[in-house]
């Protein structure tokens, strides 16, 4: 502890945050007209040290200007682009101030944008039991068969690859078959990198409860589009139970939808539209919006100055912290202004440094990363992105960040009261370092604060109003298993608007050692009476000299193999156990004195047959 610590630190009434004394004024707060700025005036001089934040909630964006006048007062200009009834928050010190939220009637024309939607039914999708085969569908476009693999990860955290495969046309069928019941999380990856709203649940047995919380949507259609090419996207609806699925999307055009239903659980959605611009797609299950919606999605011309542009040595990935990344891109003499943006694991954005090359021919561009994760950068031509923008680049290596191995449990992720603290944990052991954002969305902000513990962290929230909450928990920018989770909070309503409000906690994780795992060590049930061990090693050696023997476990299951070799002054120099695949092992081992030795070999807990071998050297 620090000389003088604890701090004493003053603080008077007045200058303690108070949104009960804020005024606002303006005639924005009832009424407003589109593509013109409407004018909102706060007055926080008597009102303390806190924080101002602002809400717009309707039809459609607004962009929100803010100024300090020169008496003190912060005035508000937003400008709506489609008429009809919106909602204005403002907040003092993270509470409502007098009248907040307010009800804004706004007129005028709107931009023109175009909605279309289009719903269907989604089922109940039926039991798996334990053992039984089970095949899940994925469309993933600009992918290619050998570039694309999965894996499952059963509820004791033990992961194994699965089959997937290519039926042509970017289609692929996974096939498994689960040996337990429970949650477990399928994981499918492209270059080594998590797909688009992977990992998916799967639940073995019966279902927990479902909602539009546990609809997955993913894909390139979600990202990036253009004009007059279909688009397509996967939404995963298996773990939500019986539903209705509902797709929306408003821009510049009418878009062309429609549903391709793999009856897994699973269907893929395709649209065309034949403008360009910015577009919205609303993914919603029962009238709620899913995890991520809405999805913001550009839609790049056909042709143009920007198709001219081509991608030049990027790099791969497994990038180091701290060391400058740099790549190229071809212009091909393309007109117009070129620019670029990385997205951080953190979701921050940051301009990427760019020089000419080559007489104009291309340009380099170079940013530093200061954290491990997937870091997105975006290039554009005139605001339009080039093929494949964004280009997704990982540093820190596969194993720095595998967000499968990060669980969360605890009472604060089921249920909980106003007023009092609810608390769980985060395990990142064995997730490698990252970045870990909890986010709360409910019927009122909470307090929110994430610390570190042995297992990882432990995060406590306390809730105002009662209602359901939903916990988001993201590594890396990608959903933990179970995520977001469902919490149903009690009590007496001590604060909150009633409307969704959004709390976030941001940490910048460590990698955790083995400390404090062993508990959660996944569990092994081989059969070490099915273990064959063959090979002249087992019963003759000779002093000096490598002696060879075989262990076939290939009928025994998944378990740990131990091997040991012992003479008559104690363990021998070397034994190298080497696997050759499928289960079957080599070890090669050197005694040198002459005597009996014996040899051990143990699957988990038990000999195998036969062991502890007598050999004569």
């Amino acid at each position: 502890m620090l000389p003088n610590s604890p701090f004493r630190i003053k603080v008077n009434q007045s200058e303690v945050g108070d949104a009960s004394k804020v005024k606002i004024s303006g005639p924005g707060t009832s009424q407003a007209l589109t593509q013109q700025f409407n004018e909102v005036v706060i007055d926080t001089r008597n009102a303390g040290y806190g924080g101002l934040s602002l809400s717009l909630e309707g039809p459609s964006k607004a962009e929100i200007q803010c100024q300090e006048a020169k008496d003190g007062t912060i005035k508000v200009h937003y400008k709506p682009t489609e008429p009809g009834i919106y909602v204005l928050g403002v907040k003092f010190a993270d509470h409502h101030v007098n009248g907040s939220p307010f009800t804004v009637k706004c007129g005028g024309q709107g931009v023109g944008t175009v909605l279309e939607k289009i719903s269907k039914p989604a089922a109940q999708a039926s039991v798996v039991n334990a053992g039984q085969d089970c095949r899940l569908n994925l469309k993933l476009p600009n992918t290619s068969a050998l570039e694309v693999n999965a894996k499952i990860m059963n509820p004791e955290g033990v992961s194994e690859d699965i089959e997937m495969r290519d039926l042509g046309e970017n289609f692929y069928e996974i096939n498994f078959k689960p040996q337990m019941e429970g949650q477990h999380a399928i994981s499918v990856l492209h270059k080594e990198q998590h797909v688009s709203g992977s990992p998916f649940q799967f639940t073995v047995g019966k279902f927990s409860e479902g909602g539009a919380h546990k609809v997955r949507a993913g894909g390139s259609g979600l990202l990036r589009g253009e004009v007059n090419l279909q688009q397509s996207f996967n939404v995963y609806t298996r773990e939500a139970g019986a539903g209705n699925l509902s797709i929306a999307v408003e821009g510049p055009a009418k878009a062309q939808l429609d549903f391709k239903d793999h009856k897994d659980g699973n269907c893929h959605v395709l649209y065309t539209v034949n403008k360009i611009g910015e577009y919205q797609i609303a993914v919603k299950f029962d009238d709620k919006h899913i995890p991520d919606s809405p999805f913001k999605v550009f839609i790049a011309p056909a042709s143009g100055e920007v198709r001219k542009l081509e991608l030049a040595s990027f790099p791969s990935m497994g990038l180091p912290v701290d060391k400058p990344v740099s790549f190229n891109v071809l212009t091909h003499r393309a007109k117009g202004h070129l620019e670029a943006k990385v997205t951080t694991p953190n979701g921050a954005v940051e301009p990427v440094d760019m020089v000419p090359i080559d007489e104009g021919e291309a340009y380099a561009f170079r940013f530093v990363p200061r954290d491990p994760g997937n870091y997105y950068v975006h290039v554009t031509l005139d605001a339009a992105p080039m093929r494949d923008s964004p280009f997704r680049v990982r540093v820190g290596g596969r194993e720095e960040s595998d967000p499968t191995a990060v669980s969360a449990s605890g009472d604060g992720l089921k249920r909980g009261e106003t007023g009092q603290k609810c608390e769980y944990i985060i395990n990142t052991c064995n997730a490698g370092a990252g970045n870990l954002h909890v986010t709360v969305d409910g019927p009122s902000k909470v307090t929110l604060d994430a610390y570190e513990v042995d297992l990882g962290y432990k995060v406590r929230y306390t809730p105002l109003a009662p209602g359901d909450y939903f916990m988001t928990i993201k590594y890396n920018g990608i959903h933990i298993p179970g995520s977001p989770f469902k919490v149903r909070i009690s009590g007496k309503e001590l604060g909150g608007s009633g409307y969704n409000e959004s709390s976030t906690v941001k940490v910048d994780a460590v990698a955790k050692t083995a400390l404090g795992t062993i508990v959660y060590a996944p569990k092994y049930k081989g059969d070490a009476s099915k273990v064959e061990c063959k090979g002249m090693g087992l019963k003759k050696a000779f002093p000096g000299r490598p002696t060879i023997f075989n262990i076939d476990c290939a009928q025994a299951g998944q378990d740990l193999l131990f091997v040991g070799v012992i003479g008559t002054k104690g363990p021998c120099e070397e034994v190298i156990v080497k696997h050759q695949g499928r289960g079957v092992y080599v070890v090669n081992y050197k005694i040198s004195e002459r005597g009996r030795a014996f040899v051990f070999v143990k699957y988990g807990d038990q000999h195998v047959p036969g062991s502890p071998f007598a050999v004569d050297v």
